[in-house]
């Protein structure tokens, strides 16, 4: 495969040619993500965005309890042709942003004026007291402000950039929107962290905190991706029990 094509790709890419070539059949039941992880040698995270990406295309589906289970032997032909850039996803953005964001953070707290501690503190009462969409936006200008305070123009733009990956690429927003179905908020002690190592002028504090930050909206999205397909499962369960009950009632 292309050496540009994402990691989380070639894994899905490879599982779904297994789908297709009739290694794995309709209706039979995948490895466990453990399994296929260790198989791959890839991270957790890397092999989830996989496994979504072959969810949204169709092809797989995880039965809580049960495993992931083959629905489809044939990806939609668009998908074929699809540009690799597009398909960031949200793992491997904020990944990426632990990795950036965490030096510019560093860099910031040697630089920071008093301006921008005032305005980061303002924007941590935004976060605190707005709404969802509006507390979001609070939080992406409290890390944007981090990034300015570096006073470095490329740690800035590449800043700016991965933030607006995150409506570009389609993998990226349909784990973000499940993770903000299951309550992923800007988490303000986590800024406040971030913050008060800035507010010290802190450069060791100020990078540990922010990456502690981004590595528990990781541990975040990984729980929120398990816990719809748990949610789903009782909703189905209830269902079956509903139908049965009027069934004995008959």
């Amino acid at each position: 495969m292309a050496e540009n094509v994402k990691l989380y790709r070639r894994i899905a890419d490879s599982i779904a040619e297994a789908i297709e070539s009739g290694q794995y059949k309709l209706g039979d039941r995948l490895p466990t993500e453990r399994e296929l992880a260790e198989q791959y040698g890839v991270s957790r995270p890397t092999l989830r965005e996989a496994m979504i990406a072959l969810e949204m295309l169709g092809m797989i589906e995880a039965r809580h309890g049960l495993g992931i289970y083959v629905t489809g032997n044939v990806r939609p032909v668009a998908t074929t042709n699809a540009e690799p850039t597009s398909e960031i996803g949200a793992f491997e953005l904020i990944e990426a942003r632990r990795l950036f964001e965490g030096e510019a953070a560093a860099l910031a707290a040697t630089a920071i004026s008093d301006e921008q501690i005032l305005e980061l503190e303002a924007l941590m009462e935004r976060m605190a007291r707005e709404e969802e969409i509006q507390g979001e936006d609070a939080d992406r200008e409290f890390h944007m402000v981090i990034a300015r305070a570096s006073g470095n123009g490329a740690i800035i733009a590449t800043i700016e950039n991965l933030w607006e990956w995150r409506n570009r690429s389609p993998l990226a927003r349909n784990i973000l929107t499940r993770a903000r179905g299951m309550g992923l908020e800007p988490r303000i002690v986590e800024h406040r962290r971030v913050f008060e190592a800035l507010k010290a002028r802190d450069p060791a504090a100020a990078r540990q905190a922010m990456r502690d930050h981004l590595e528990r909206v990781i541990d975040h999205l990984l729980h929120a991706t398990e816990t719809e397909a748990v949610q789903r499962a009782k909703q189905e369960t209830s269902a079956r029990r509903s139908a049965i009950a009027k069934r004995v009632a008959i």
